[in-house]
């Protein structure tokens, strides 16, 4: 018998175990470096976002300043009269109390030539009056007629500060420039003591804000001749040759936004450590681990046995598993058996649903009735009334013998009994959606025609008429009949709102041709339109008239009839006072139109 071979020693297999496991801490150190990289990105995107909302915060908070300040009687007066002491003096208290309310660190204001006349700071030892500043771009730009900005260092007071700039008008005219002076020094310090650096570059690369004071107003990159020129010029730093600041890229972790409105760029500089301290602690604790887990599996050598007792359990789990399983196929027949029900139901609302909307569509046509008929009664009133009053003209005519004259009332009357057969043809084609292509149609002559209907009416109740209407004749695209019932409903409306007024009554009428047509304007000097009206005035039976004296159904028809035509019809009340109402209508080719009239197609 072969004796059994010697076993090997079991610290000799784990140490085989550990040297095919520790790989697994490469793969470790790399994700967590991803991780906490990350991690400190997504904080310091935050961090940023935070620092660029309050920069900006502090900027528009101050930026409206001397656009609003410059219309100030009293600096006004000082750029007007300046040779005048006390205006100087008045301009130099006030605008030490205004920087004193808003927080800014000064405020100036310059003349056209870039001379400072008062200022807030004008009783300090570094007072700007009397210093001249044109060679500031924000001065420039504020003549300019634009809102002017710069960051820079003081020349006088050698302090950094944010500059708006805007001009002081008087009317059109150009007669100084206001300058507001923010401290950004406080944007620092909010900062804190953290190991994350702040930096905040120009458009020249130059640092202006920053945590750490030895890189303020060091360039980030090389700076070309134009940059060095320009800022000889301008003199934004305190060096005409800022030095170069050379930030390694292997010791920082940098992430940055531009601010397109000051044209800067905001940095966040985050030191390597914060990242290599914490994954060489994942590493160490990832050995621990494997150190761990390497005694873990020795143990389990040593206790097979719970082999056999786990394949018992998962043998019990199994049989559990299928008598759930049989439990949930039976509830989810149960389940399909209700959901048959409900489509059932589903179908019978349905059908009940159908029922309901051939009840509202049969309800719908009866309302339409209704309103047809009482568009006809409206829009025959106004000739009626014509007709009439031209029957009891014709009949004093004939009583005094004038014959000529009455038969030209009969005449007329009986182009109004044409006019309301157009009129009850045009409805009934409106309420069967009938449509007129439109026509080119004279404006004037139509204005004639719905003012001699109401002639009598106007001159009963004297109102005066102002026209200012073109000599040359107005074509637009309309249709004779629905033209002419439009400008008489308004009128009509606008003798109505007169009535509510004593003398003197007034009625303007006027036209413009426009880009896109022509535009009439109908306005009286009544009361106007309430808030309530403005608003509702084209709703049907809207009106603010009694139950006698109309149904609300006349501005509802002139808007109709306008869409029709594709013009636009306006309410509104004018500055003046009374009613204004604009017709926007689209221009006509001139001369008769070639399409039949819609008086000889309805």
């Amino acid at each position: 018998m072969t004796p059994p071979l010697p076993r090997r020693p079991r610290w000799r297999s784990l140490a085989l175990l550990a040297l095919c496991l520790a790989p697994l801490l490469w793969p470790l150190e790399h994700l967590a470096e991803r991780y906490y990289r990350s991690e400190l990105a997504g904080q310091n995107r935050q961090t940023l976002d935070l620092y660029v909302a309050n920069l900006l915060g502090t900027l528009h908070r101050y930026e409206v300043l001397p656009q609003i300040l410059g219309d100030l009687p009293a600096l006004r007066t000082a750029l007007g009269a300046p040779q005048v002491s006390t205006n100087l003096v008045n301009a130099n208290l006030l605008l030490k109390d205004v920087a004193a309310q808003a927080g800014v660190e000064v405020m100036y204001l310059m003349d056209t030539s870039g001379k400072t006349l008062a200022a807030s700071n004008w009783d300090k030892q570094d007072s700007f009056v009397g210093r001249n500043f044109s060679f500031r771009p924000y001065f420039s730009e504020a003549m300019a007629g634009r809102l002017g900005r710069f960051f820079g260092l003081g020349t006088t007071s050698a302090k950094r500060g944010y500059f708006f700039a805007a001009a002081v008008r008087d009317g059109d005219k150009i007669i100084g420039v206001l300058v507001v002076k923010v401290d950004l020094d406080h944007t620092e310090s909010l900062w804190g003591n953290t190991p994350e650096q702040l930096l905040v570059t120009d458009h020249n690369g130059v640092v202006i804000l920053t945590s750490r004071p030895q890189w303020r107003f060091r360039a980030t990159r090389p700076l070309t001749a134009e940059e060095r020129q320009a800022i000889i010029a301008i003199q934004p730093y305190p060096t005409r040759d800022p030095q170069p600041l050379s930030l390694s890229s292997t010791a920082w972790l940098r992430q940055s936004t531009a601010i397109a409105e000051t044209g800067w760029n905001v940095e966040i500089l985050a030191p390597r450590s914060l990242i290599n301290r914490p994954v060489r602690t994942v590493v160490a604790v990832g050995g621990a681990t494997l150190l761990v887990l390497m005694l873990l599996l020795g143990l389990m050598m040593q206790r097979r046995r719970h082999y056999l007792e786990r394949i018992a359990f998962e043998a019990k789990a199994r049989r559990e598993l299928e008598a759930r399983v049989v439990e949930r196929t039976s509830d989810l027949e149960g389940l399909n058996r209700r959901l048959k029900q409900e489509v059932l139901e589903r179908e019978h609302a349905q059908q009940e649903l159908v029922r309901a909307q051939d009840d509202l569509v049969q309800a719908g046509k009866l309302s339409a009735l209704g309103t047809m008929s009482a568009s006809i009664s409206h829009e025959l009133n106004q000739p009626l009334a014509a007709i009439r009053s031209y029957a009891e003209n014709a009949e004093i005519l004939l009583d005094h013998e004038r014959t000529s004259d009455a038969r030209g009332n009969l005449k007329l009357i009986s182009e109004l009994t044409g006019r309301m057969a157009s009129i009850i043809a045009h409805l009934r084609a409106f309420a069967r959606r009938d449509r007129h292509a439109p026509e080119s149609v004279a404006l004037q002559p139509a204005l004639d025609d719905a003012l001699a209907l109401l002639a009598k009416r106007r001159r009963s109740m004297e109102v005066e008429l102002i026209r200012d209407l073109p000599e040359a004749t107005l074509w637009v695209q309309a249709g004779e009949t629905r033209l002419r019932q439009v400008l008489g409903n308004l009128l009509a409306n606008a003798l109505d709102a007169l009535t509510e007024k004593g003398p003197p009554r007034k009625l303007w009428l006027s036209a413009e041709t426009t880009v896109q047509g022509v535009n009439l304007y109908i306005r009286d000097n009544g009361p106007g339109f309430c808030m309530e009206a403005l608003g509702r005035a084209s709703e049907p039976f809207y009106t603010t008239k009694t139950r006698t004296q109309g149904l609300g159904l006349g501005l509802a028809i002139c808007e109709t009839l306008m869409r029709a035509f594709g013009g636009e019809l306006l309410f509104a009340n004018h500055k003046e006072g009374g009613a204004l109402l604009t017709l926007k209508l689209r221009a006509g080719s001139p001369g008769v139109s070639l399409q039949p009239s819609e008086d000889r197609s309805v």
